[in-house]
C-alpha cells in the first residue's frame, strides 16, 4: 500500500486552484510507513463527503519535507527535470500544477518576470519609493509594513488568478559599493548593517512572519534574497556580468559582502536565494559548493530553494568558460547545491549529464525536495485554498488606501534635503506669488518608480503635486530628455525670470542607471549642468534643485553656488512622491531622510569598478565611508531638517568592557610594533557573546519650532583607524519622532562580538584590545576594551 497522486476532478470555484495533489489508497506493495498509512487514513476520515479530499493540511515542517520526498519519489527522470527550471510544467498524471518561480516585487508587486498579468480586476499595484530611497529612512519598522503590504498585495494577485508562483525574486541586498553601479537603486545602500536590517525585516514582512521573528508557520509569499556574492558591476567600458571574474580578499568577503545575506537567512529565514552571474576568485556563485552548501546551508542553516539568475548555468559554459561542455555545467551547479535554473540549461543537458555519469539522479532529488517543500509551505498543495489561511486575500487587498498611504509615508520620510542655505525652504504658501518648476523630470511620472517597477495605483507627478499648493505655476522642460543633448537653455532662463521662485528637477532615469547599464561619468547628463547654471543666475532669489536619481551625483558646482538655496535628493520616489516632494518644499512635511550611499566626486570615474577592494590602497582610495580616503560631495549619513537637534550620551554607558577572562579565545596575531592582542569571535561563543551584549543611552531634543522625525545613527570608531580597520562603522539605528521642543532617550543594545570586531586579513571576525569611540553626529563617548 502506498500513496498515489492524481488529479482532482471538483472545479473549485477558487481561479487558481489547478488540480490540487490529493492523497488516495491504492493496494501496492512494499508495505509503507506506518506515519505515512495512518495520516492518509485519518485524513479521509475527515473528508467533506460532498467534496472530493484535498492533500494533507499542515505546515509542520518535517511533514512537509516528507510529503516532498514522497512527491518527488512518484515522478519519473523525464519529470523530474522538467521541474528544474523557473516555467515548471504541469505533470497531469499527479495533479501537478504548472509553477512559475520567476515573479519580481522589489518594491511593489511588478510585470517583470513571468509570473504576474496585470489586466483585469487588478491593473495595477502599489508601487512604493525605490529601495535606495526606502533605506534613507533608516526605519526597519517601516520596511517591515512595506513588505508586508507588498506580501498582501501579491497574494492578493495569486488568489485572482493572475500570477503563475508566489516565488519573489526580491530584495537585492549586493552592498552599494561603486557610484556607478545601474543597479544600485535596487538596495539598502553601501552599509553592511543597513542591508542586513533591511533584508530581515523586508523578508520577515513579504513571507508573513513576525516583525520581532519567529516564524508563523505558513508563507504568505517566498523572498528570495539576492544576488549571491559580490555583485555590483553589470556593464562597464567593456566588462560584462556575465563574465565577470570578481577579486574579492577573505578580510572583504567577512565584513561586507557576506554579512547582507547571512543576515538575510540566519534572522529573515528568507525560503530562496538567487546566486549571480559572476566568478569570485575563479569559481562562478551558481557552481560554488563552498558557499551555496557549506556557507549558506551548513554554516547559516539556510532551508529553501537556490535559484541562479536568468541564463546563469548558462554562462559558466559560454562566457565563463568555467566548464567545458554543458553538461559540466549542470553538473557544476547542481552537485554545487543550486536547485532550479532561470533558463533552460538545465531541461537541455541535464538528463545527458546524469547519461554521461557527470551527476547522479540523487542531486536532482535533492533539488526537487527543496523545490516541492517551498511551494508545500505556500500552502499550494494544501488542502482546498479557500479554506486556508491567506485564502481570503483577493483584489480589494491591492492598491489600498492603506499601502498608498504606506508608500506616501516612505516617500516623506525617505526623502533628503542635502542643502538649505538661509533656511530657503520651506516656501511659504502665503508669500510666494508664483512659481517655475523647469526640468525634463518634472512632468514625468514613470521617472519617479525606478526599475522593476510595476503599474502603480495611481501616478502624480512632481509638477502637479506643486500646481496643487501654486495654481500660478509656469513650466518647462528644459530638456529634450533626462539625457539633455539638447536644451533650450534661452527659453528656460525667460520661464525662470517671470517667477517668484524656481524649482528644477533634474537628475537620471533609466535611460542613465538600470540593469545592464553602468554609467561611465557621475555628473548630470548632456546640458543638465549648464540649465542649471543658466536659470540659477536668471533667477530673482535662490532656487531650489531637487535631484530625480538612484545613484550619487557630482553636483558641488551647486552644492558651493550661494544662488542655489536648497538641494533636494528624491531619489526614486515612487507612486506617492511627487505629493511627498511637494508636502516638503511647502513645509507640510518636515524632511528627515539621510543618505545611505556617499556621493563622490566626478573624479572617482578614474578608479576602475572591477576593483572590488574595499581597503584604500597606495594610489587607490578605497571605497564607501568605512574605508574611502578623498574628498565627498555629500557624506553617508548626510541629510538635513528644517528644525534643530541636539544630542548626548548618558553617562550609564560602561566606559570599560573586560574581555580579560577570555583566554580560551585570543588570537595569535604578528610581532610587528602595531599588533595587538585579539579575541577570536568564534571561539567566544554566541552564548558568551550574549551575555557580553551593554546598553548606551542617547538623549536626543528637538531645539526646533517644527516637529519632525529622523533617524539617529550610532557609530563606532576605532581608536587607531589604520591597517585595514574602518574609519568608522554604523552599530545601530533607531527613527525618532519629536515634536518640539520634545526630549526623548534612546537605547542602542550593544554586542562586542558584533559592533566591536573587526575582520582580519583572514576573514576571521577578532576584537582588538583598546579603545573605541561611540560617534552621534559630533558627539563622542569612549570606550576601552580590556584584554
Amino acid at each position: 500500500m502506498h500513496f498515489t497522486y492524481i488529479p482532482n476532478t471538483h472545479k473549485s470555484s477558487y481561479s487558481h486552484s489547478h488540480s490540487p495533489i490529493l492523497p488516495t489508497m491504492e493496494l501496492h506493495f512494499p508495505i509503507p510507513t506506518l506515519f505515512t498509512l495512518l495520516l492518509t487514513a485519518i485524513h479521509l476520515l475527515r473528508a467533506d463527503s460532498t467534496q472530493p479530499p484535498f492533500s494533507c493540511d499542515s505546515s509542520d515542517p518535517a511533514l512537509i519535507h516528507q510529503r516532498a520526498r514522497d512527491l518527488v519519489s512518484r515522478l519519473t527522470l523525464d519529470e523530474k527535470i522538467s521541474q528544474l527550471v523557473n516555467s515548471a510544467p504541469a505533470i497531469p498524471r499527479l495533479g501537478v500544477p504548472a509553477y512559475e518561480w520567476w515573479s519580481e516585487a522589489l518594491h511593489g508587486v511588478s510585470g517583470y518576470g513571468r509570473g504576474i498579468t496585470f489586466g483585469g480586476r487588478i491593473s495595477g499595484a502599489t508601487s512604493f519609493p525605490q529601495v535606495i530611497l526606502s533605506a534613507s529612512t533608516f526605519d526597519s519598522h517601516l520596511w517591515y509594513r512595506i513588505g508586508q503590504a507588498i506580501g498582501k498585495e501579491a497574494r492578493g494577485v495569486y488568489n485572482e488568478g493572475q500570477a503563475k508562483g508566489m516565488t519573489f525574486w526580491a530584495p537585492n541586498i549586493n552592498i552599494y559599493r561603486d557610484p556607478r553601479w545601474g543597479r544600485g537603486q535596487e538596495t539598502p545602500g553601501e552599509d553592511p548593517l543597513v542591508a542586513g536590517r533591511y533584508s530581515v525585516a523586508f523578508v520577515r514582512g513579504i513571507q508573513g512572519d513576525r516583525y520581532n521573528g519567529g516564524q508563523t508557520g505558513h508563507l504568505l509569499a517566498s523572498a528570495c534574497c539576492k544576488h549571491f556574492t559580490a555583485y555590483d558591476l553589470d556593464n562597464w567600458k567593456g566588462f560584462n556580468r556575465l563574465g565577470f571574474d570578481a577579486k574579492v580578499t577573505k578580510q572583504d568577503l567577512a565584513d561586507t559582502y557576506q554579512p547582507p545575506f547571512r543576515s538575510c537567512v540566519e534572522e529573515g529565514r528568507a525560503s530562496g536565494i538567487m546566486c549571480a552571474y559572476n566568478r569570485v576568485n575563479g569559481v562562478p556563485n551558481c557552481a560554488d559548493y563552498n558557499l551555496l552548501t557549506k556557507t549558506a546551508r551548513g554554516e547559516w542553516g539556510f532551508h529553501g530553494y537556490i535559484t541562479s539568475d536568468c541564463d546563469a548555468v548558462l554562462t559558466i559554459h559560454d562566457d565563463h568558460k568555467y566548464a567545458r561542455l554543458p553538461e559540466d555545467a549542470v553538473a557544476d551547479v547542481l552537485n554545487a547545491g543550486m536547485d532550479v535554473n532561470c533558463g533552460s540549461y538545465l531541461k537541455n543537458y541535464t538528463k545527458s549529464a546524469i547519461e554521461q555519469k557527470k551527476l547522479s539522479e540523487s542531486q536532482v532529488d535533492r533539488a526537487l525536495h527543496n523545490l516541492f517543500a517551498v511551494r508545500m509551505r505556500l500552502g499550494l498543495f494544501n488542502g482546498n485554498p479557500k479554506h486556508q489561511l491567506f485564502g481570503n486575500i483577493g483584489p480589494d487587498h491591492v492598491c489600498t488606501k492603506e499601502h498608498q498611504e504606506l508608500a506616501l509615508e516612505a516617500a516623506r520620510n525617505g526623502i533628503v534635503l542635502l542643502k538649505n542655505s538661509a533656511n530657503l525652504l520651506p516656501l511659504s504658501k502665503s508669500r510666494t506669488s508664483s512659481l517655475a518648476v523647469i526640468g525634463p523630470n518634472a512632468d514625468n511620472g514613470y521617472a519617479l518608480l525606478g526599475n522593476y517597477e510595476g503599474p502603480p495605483c495611481e501616478s502624480v507627478t512632481i509638477l502637479k503635486a506643486l500646481q496643487g499648493y501654486m495654481s500660478n505655476t509656469l513650466y518647462h522642460k528644459g530638456c529634450d530628455a533626462v539625457s539633455c543633448a539638447s536644451a533650450a537653455i534661452e527659453d528656460a532662463v525667460q520661464t525662470a525670470k517671470r517667477a517668484d521662485h524656481v524649482v528644477l528637477v533634474m537628475g537620471l532615469d533609466q535611460s542613465q542607471e538600470t540593469e545592464d547599464h553602468d554609467r561611465v561619468e557621475l555628473t548630470l547628463p548632456g546640458q543638465q549642468e549648464s540649465l542649471v547654471r543658466a536659470v540659477t543666475a536668471a533667477a530673482k532669489r535662490p532656487i531650489v534643485l531637487v535631484l530625480v536619481c538612484g545613484g550619487p551625483v557630482d553636483v558641488s558646482f551647486a552644492r558651493d553656488d550661494p544662488n542655489v538655496g536648497s538641494i533636494i535628493w528624491a531619489g526614486y520616489p515612487g507612486e506617492a512622491g511627487g505629493i511627498a516632494l511637494a508636502e516638503i518644499i511647502f513645509g507640510d512635511h518636515n524632511p528627515g531622510g539621510k543618505l545611505p550611499i556617499t556621493w563622490y566626486p566626478k573624479d572617482f570615474i578614474n578608479v576602475p569598478m572591477t576593483d572590488m577592494r574595499m581597503r584604500p590602497a597606495s594610489g587607490y582610495p578605497g571605497r564607501t565611508y568605512r574605508f574611502y580616503k578623498g574628498p565627498k560631495v555629500f557624506e553617508f549619513g548626510h541629510g538635513l531638517s528644517y528644525t534643530t537637534y541636539s544630542y548626548e550620551f548618558i553617562p550609564s554607558t560602561p566606559n570599560t568592557i573586560h574581555l580579560d577572562q577570555l583566554t580560551h579565545a585570543l588570537q595569535a596575531t604578528d610581532e610587528s610594533p602595531h599588533s595587538s592582542r585579539c579575541l577570536s569571535v568564534s571561539k567566544i561563543g554566541m552564548d558568551t557573546c550574549d551575555r557580553l551584549k551593554f546598553s548606551t543611552h542617547v538623549g536626543v531634543e528637538n531645539a526646533g519650532d517644527m516637529a519632525g522625525k529622523h533617524p539617529v545613527l550610532l557609530f563606532v570608531r576605532h581608536g587607531r583607524p589604520d591597517d585595514g580597520r574602518p574609519v568608522k562603522q554604523l552599530v545601530g539605528f533607531q527613527s525618532v519622532s519629536l515634536n518640539a521642543r520634545e526630549r526623548a532617550e534612546i537605547e542602542f543594545v550593544l554586542n562586542p562580538c558584533e559592533h566591536l570586531s573587526s575582520a582580519n586579513e583572514d576573514g576571521v571576525m577578532v576584537i582588538e584590545e583598546g579603545y573605541r569611540f561611540l560617534v552621534v553626529e559630533g558627539k563622542e563617548y569612549p570606550i576601552n576594551v580590556v584584554l
